[in-house]
C-alpha cells in the first residue's frame, strides 16, 4: 500500500471513530415522551388521592386520568437522532425547559411549588365552582431549598405573615411583596412557628426563568381555611399541569353521580382559583399516554387545540377554557356521548 493510501485509511479511520464517538456527546436537547396517568378518583398507597374530611361525599365511578410527560435529561446525539425519528417522541431545546444557568435543584423546587400551587388553587376553583367560599387564608413554607438565602431564617411549616411590613394573606399578595425589591436586595419577612412569631432579614437571589424576578428560595402553599379539609396526595409528579383534573375530581367527588358516566376521561391543563384554563407542554405526548390508558374523551386547554389537532388520534378533543365549561361539557356527554353541541377541537 502507498503512503498516500495509508495516509487516506488512516483518516478514513479517525474519521470513522470521531464520528462514531460523536454519537455519544451530549446534547443541548431534551425528549418528551408520553408518560404514565393517574386516576384522581383513584388511589396513591392504598389511599385515595383526593380525600375530603369532614363533608359528605358520593360513589362514583369511570375514572379522571391527569396525563404527564416524561422529559429524557442529559441527551445524547444518538439519543436525539433517535427520538427525532420516534413518532411518540418530541426533541425541544433544553433552555425551553432549562433557563441556562439554572441548578437541577432550583428547577425540582420551582417545579414542586408550581405543582403545590396548582393543588391549592384546583381546590379553591373546585369549592368556588360549588359556591362554597374560604373562611380565611395563610401562606405556609413547604420547603427551604438547600441554597435557599432562607436556609437558617425559614422552616418547612412556618407560616409567613408580612413581608417588609405589609401582611400576606396568600400567595399572590407574597409574590407581589417580594416582587417590590431587586434581586440581591434585603427583604423583612416576619413569620409564625409553632404559634410564636419571629423575624428574619433575607437576602433575595434572582428566579432562574427570569434574572430580574426576585425569590427567597422557599417553596409555599397556601393554606385557605374551609368548613372542611380537602387533601391531594401525589408527590412524584412537578409542574402545574393537573390542576383541571384535580379540580375535576374533588367536584365529582362533592356531587351526586357520575361526572364521567363510568367511562375514562383523561385530559390536562393549568387552573387558577378563578377556574380558568391555561395550556401547557406536551400535549400531543399527554393526548397519546391517554389513548393507550383506554380513554375515550381528552380535555385539552383551549390554547393547545392548535398542536392537539395534529394527532390522528381516535380521541373526542374537548376544547377547555375553564372549570364551568369543563363541567358542562362532561354533563352533556355523560347524557348524550354523541352530542354535537360539545366545544371541539378542530383543525383551523
Amino acid at each position: 500500500m502507498g503512503r498516500r493510501a495509508q495516509t487516506l485509511f488512516v483518516a478514513s479511520v479517525l474519521t470513522l471513530i470521531l464520528a462514531v464517538a460523536g454519537l455519544w456527546l451530549p446534547v443541548p436537547f431534551v425528549t418528551f415522551a408520553p408518560g404514565p396517568v393517574t386516576d384522581t378518583l383513584g388511589k396513591v398507597d392504598g389511599a385515595p388521592l383526593i380525600e375530603i374530611d369532614g363533608r359528605k361525599t358520593y360513589p362514583t365511578a369511570g375514572s379522571l386520568e391527569l396525563t404527564t410527560v416524561e422529559e429524557t435529561p442529559r441527551l445524547n446525539l444518538l439519543g436525539a437522532l433517535q427520538d427525532w425519528f420516534a413518532s411518540d417522541r418530541a426533541v425541544v431545546p433544553s433552555e425551553l425547559v432549562r433557563p441556562p444557568g439554572s441548578s437541577q435543584e432550583q428547577i425540582r423546587q420551582e417545579n414542586t411549588q408550581a405543582m403545590i400551587d396548582s393543588q391549592d388553587q384546583a381546590t379553591a376553583a373546585a369549592l368556588s365552582e360549588l359556591g362554597i367560599a374560604p373562611t380565611g387564608a395563610e401562606v405556609v413554607v413547604h420547603e427551604v431549598l438547600s441554597d435557599s438565602p432562607a436556609q437558617g431564617l425559614l422552616r418547612a411549616g412556618d407560616v409567613i405573615t408580612s413581608v417588609g411590613g405589609v401582611a400576606i394573606t396568600g400567595q399572590d399578595g407574597l409574590r407581589e411583596q417580594i416582587g417590590r425589591v431587586k434581586p440581591g436586595e434585603v427583604v423583612e419577612v416576619a413569620y409564625r412557628r409553632d404559634g410564636t412569631a419571629g423575624t428574619g432579614r433575607i437576602t433575595t437571589r434572582p428566579a432562574t426563568d427570569d434574572p430580574t424576578r426576585p425569590m427567597i428560595g422557599v417553596t409555599t402553599t397556601e393554606k385557605r381555611s374551609y368548613p372542611f379539609t380537602v387533601r391531594i396526595r401525589i408527590s412524584d409528579i412537578g409542574g402545574p399541569s393537573a390542576g383541571l383534573m384535580f379540580a375535576l375530581g374533588i367536584v365529582d367527588l362533592l356531587t351526586p353521580g357520575e361526572l364521567t358516566g363510568g367511562k375514562t376521561v383523561a385530559g390536562t391543563g393549568t387552573i387558577d382559583a378563578a377556574g380558568e384554563v391555561g395550556p401547557i407542554g406536551g400535549i400531543q405526548q399527554k393526548i397519546l399516554g391517554a389513548q393507550r390508558a383506554g380513554a375515550s374523551v381528552f380535555l385539552v386547554p383551549k390554547g393547545n387545540c392548535a398542536d392537539a389537532v395534529r394527532m390522528n388520534t381516535d380521541l373526542r378533543l374537548v376544547q377547555v377554557a375553564n372549570l364551568s365549561g369543563a363541567l358542562d361539557a362532561l354533563n352533556t356527554l355523560r347524557a348524550k356521548p354523541d352530542a354535537t353541541n360539545v366545544p371541539t377541537c378542530s383543525a383551523a
